[in-house]
């Protein structure tokens, strides 16, 4: 039979049995010898290619085991399924199994080869009205590389199923344990290498039952294979990261002599670096020098004079031109940052970013020299340690400040990023690039890249698509960053259908199934942020207090609104700080040397009301940084006459002595001031001493939510 695809039940049976799982005992009438006794209860079934669902079509019979009437069932089975090429009668015990009235008890586990994010383990609640159930109680999702069987069986004692499985549910009794469970997940956990070996892209079981032991039993399965397995293209030289953070030579192409253009900004940003000029050259055909730096006359002229970092700022068709060049003569370039649109995207009506593809894929496969490309469509990169800056956004709309740090932003949209390093310009930065649409260099590799540099210590990525095969690589790459302590969050963008559209016509990405990609980050520890306030506040945090997961939270405010507001906060992975009784006494002493006895309750939240100052707020706070809270927000309504909110250095000394209390208590501290326009500075004098601030209390606690909630 030619090639169809169909993993058939027999055949499914097999591989279950070989990871050591209970399968009904079985055997094609056709194969001649069967294990059953005569008038044994048994169930026939038709298999036949691509017949998935064969009680549909008449092709199931319960009854008892005799060879001859069971070869006269299995002819009239093959008469009702002419469309599909017979495989033969599949003779099968009748396996009693375990219910409960009013209850599902079998269950739906399907292992999926996800072309994104690798092997997938989906439990539900199976049967007929497994559809039904699933909105009722969504099935589980478990990434195999991610998840072990321990904690996915951890998730299933809190599942409807497996209450019910283990007498969990009012008025039950259990019908297996945690042992045989464990057991049967392990078996789903050694198929997956065997369904891997065997080319299986899916093994569907519907359903699974607990036997008469409570050992879990597989009474169908059916499933796809592949053809062929697809071999990946080799990954670029690691080299590229330095070549792109800390060049020691760069090359500009499509420099124009227009102020204005992208090429020329480009340019005037990073001659503001501290890249020496005798480390810059230019592409222009025709012209020895040009604007004081000596130029090329095409990228060929790279394979003898070789650069770190090559920028094509040139319309699509000269970019392709230019990376096809590169790698038919084997060499010039590092890495190459393409800046153009219009390869692979929607405006690629030429089939330019399937050539650019092409070209990558031939001469990785082919183990010869390959740059390491990112983009098409990007807008640049901002690297501090050589205050060097490839944006093409001019210094006067986004002045940018070299202030090392520990912070890594990686962005398929430029805007973000761009938009981003001008309301968080206090945040202490190792990078922050643009990768556009991720033809070659993927968020995967930047994630490696960047857990292999000890500088980073937070990630913070906004994605609207994943490359093919990259969800998986993500995740894998937040999982290695993670097991060392340091933290990825992202924002990933088009979630519903009308975000899908947009992003596939601004990046040409696919934004795929965002359910499935929440899982598969969230098991890889990664801080997958459902809201961009709740991206910005927690990179706020993180900005300043890498190291950390605080859950117990002490509020102190000047206003009630924001002591009740906060308080109603403090839930899910919170809970509000508490004061022991020699704490209560020493703030109720605090306040009375701060002449607030009478106006302010020595307790949590604390509202010391717009009667407390500078000093109030300075030593009400040393007090609960004290205490067994993990982090203090604090809120400062500025209206009030008595914080100095105008005066520059009155600002940076009320900054300096936050700064200060922070440090000293190793405690993380945040500030929300909730006032207009007038008081941006007063923000700013705070965020310059390096405290995390912001506009709202409630803003202040959905980023701690957020980092709280890290697996």
């Amino acid at each position: 039979m030619a090639f169809s695809g169909f993993l058939h039940e027999e055949r499914a049976y097999g591989l279950l049995a070989a990871a050591g799982l209970r399968v009904p005992r079985h055997g094609f009438l056709e194969a001649g010898t069967l294990p059953f006794a005569p008038g044994e209860p048994i169930v026939l079934k038709g298999i036949a290619d691509q017949l998935w669902h064969k009680s549909d079509k008449g092709a199931v019979h319960f009854g008892a085991f005799d060879l001859e009437s069971l070869k006269t069932a299995a002819a009239a089975m093959r008469q009702r399924v002419p469309e599909h090429p017979w495989i033969g009668g599949l003779v099968c015990e009748q396996v009693a199994f375990k219910r409960l009235a009013g209850l599902p008890t079998e269950a739906l586990v399907s292992l999926k080869r996800d072309p994104d994010a690798g092997w997938l383990v989906v439990f539900g609640i199976g049967g007929l009205q497994a559809d039904a159930w699933a909105a009722l109680s969504p099935p589980m999702l478990w990434p195999v590389a991610l998840t072990t069987p321990e904690a996915a069986l951890a998730e299933l004692r809190a599942h409807w199923l497996g209450r019910t499985w283990l007498g969990q549910q009012r008025g039950t009794a259990a019908l297996t344990d945690e042992a045989r469970l464990l057991a049967f997940l392990q078996g789903l956990w050694r198929a997956v290498a065997e369904l891997q070996r065997e080319g299986v892209t899916l093994l569907e079981l519907n359903p699974v039952v607990l036997d008469s032991e409570g050992l879990p039993t597989a009474l169908d399965g059916v499933g796809t294979l592949e053809d062929a397995a697809v071999v990946p293209i080799a990954s670029p030289d690691p080299a590229w990261y330095q070549a792109l953070l800390n060049p020691r030579s760069l090359v500009l192409a499509g420099v124009s002599s227009r102020a204005g253009t992208v090429g020329r900004i480009i340019l005037e940003n990073v001659r503001q670096s501290s890249l020496p000029e005798s480390a810059l050259r230019l592409i222009k055909p025709g012209a020895t020098a040009f604007l004081g730096l000596p130029c090329l006359d095409s990228v060929a002229e790279l394979a003898a004079a070789p650069t770190d970092q090559l920028i094509l700022s040139l319309p699509a068709p000269q970019t392709l031109e230019a990376v096809e060049q590169l790698c038919r003569q084997g060499g010039g370039a590092t890495v190459v940052y393409l800046v153009a649109g219009g390869l692979g995207d929607g405006a690629d009506t030429d089939g330019l970013g399937q050539r650019l593809v092409a070209c990558l894929d031939e001469h990785r496969r082919a183990g010869k020299w390959t740059p390491a490309i990112v983009g098409p469509n990007g807008l640049g990169l901002f690297s501090p340690d050589l205050a060097l800056n490839t944006l093409f956004i001019p210094s006067v709309k986004l002045p940018l400040t070299a202030r090392p740090g520990h912070v890594a932003l990686v962005s398929q949209s430029g805007a973000f990023l761009i938009t981003r390093l001008s309301r968080r310009a206090e945040l202490g930065l190792r990078a922050a690039v643009a990768i556009g649409n991720q033809m070659d260099l993927r968020c995967s590799d930047f994630l490696r890249s960047f857990a292999a540099d000890p500088a980073v210590q937070v990630v913070g990525a906004y994605l609207e698509g994943f490359a093919p095969g990259d969800l998986k690589a993500t995740a894998e790459a937040a999982k290695a960053l993670r097991a060392t302590g340091r933290r990825v969050l992202l924002y990933k963008g088009g979630r519903s259908q009308e975000g899908m559209a947009a992003a596939s016509s601004h990046t040409g990405a696919l934004a795929g199934d965002h359910a499935l990609q929440a899982a598969v980050l969230r098991r890889a520890g990664v801080l997958l942020a459902d809201r961009l306030e709740a991206f910005d506040a927690a990179l706020s945090w993180l900005g300043a207090y890498p190291v950390g997961r605080p859950t117990r939270i002490a509020i102190m405010t000047n206003a009630g609104f924001e002591s009740v507001a906060a308080a109603d906060l403090l839930t899910g992975p919170f809970r509000g700080a508490q004061l022991t009784p020699k704490e209560t006494a020493t703030l109720a002493a605090t306040l009375e040397a701060q002449g607030l006895t009478g106006l302010v309750s020595a307790r949590l939240p604390l509202d010391l009301t717009p009667m407390a100052d500078q000093a109030a707020y300075l030593a009400a706070a040393k007090l609960l940084l004290a205490s067994e809270a993990e982090a203090v927000v604090v809120g400062l309504v500025p209206l009030t006459v008595r914080l100095e909110t105008q005066d520059p250095e009155a600002i940076q000394a009320f900054a300096a002595q936050w700064a200060d209390l922070a440090r000293s208590s190793g405690k993380w501290l945040g500030i929300a001031v909730e006032g207009g326009p007038l008081y941006d500075r007063y923000r700013q004098g705070l965020r310059a001493a390096g405290l995390p601030v912001f506009l709202t209390m409630e803003e202040a606690l959905e980023g701690l939510r957020l980092i709280a909630s890290e697996l």
